[in-house]
């Protein structure tokens, strides 16, 4: 069982750090959306290919106060969740089946 113990230890780390990452790139695209950006830019693109299939559908579902866009607050808050609870739990999984 050891073996499965590293795998899931190993897909918990792993899976740290993509939602870290991840993160980093939604506070990158909101930062840029305090200026005005050059849409060709291939950054840019990026930031806003790689986020845009998140952010949308929490826009859709929360109300747009005073111009002021809090989608990327709110998915950062269930990046936070899901790094405390399923990373938590992989690792203490892993941790049982060493």
């Amino acid at each position: 069982m050891f073996v499965l113990g590293n795998f899931l230890g190993a897909l918990a780390m792993i899976l740290d750090w993509a939602l870290q990452a991840y993160m980093w790139v939604l506070v990158a695209r909101a930062v840029i959306s305090w200026v005005s950006p050059d849409p060709y830019n291939p950054i840019v693109q990026f930031l806003v290919r790689s986020t845009e299939p998140v952010l949308r559908p929490v826009r859709r579902l929360l109300p747009l106060g005073a111009g002021i866009d809090f989608s990327p607050l709110v998915v950062i808050g269930g990046l936070f969740f899901l790094q405390l609870f399923l990373v938590r739990s992989l690792r203490d999984l892993a941790g049982t089946l060493r």
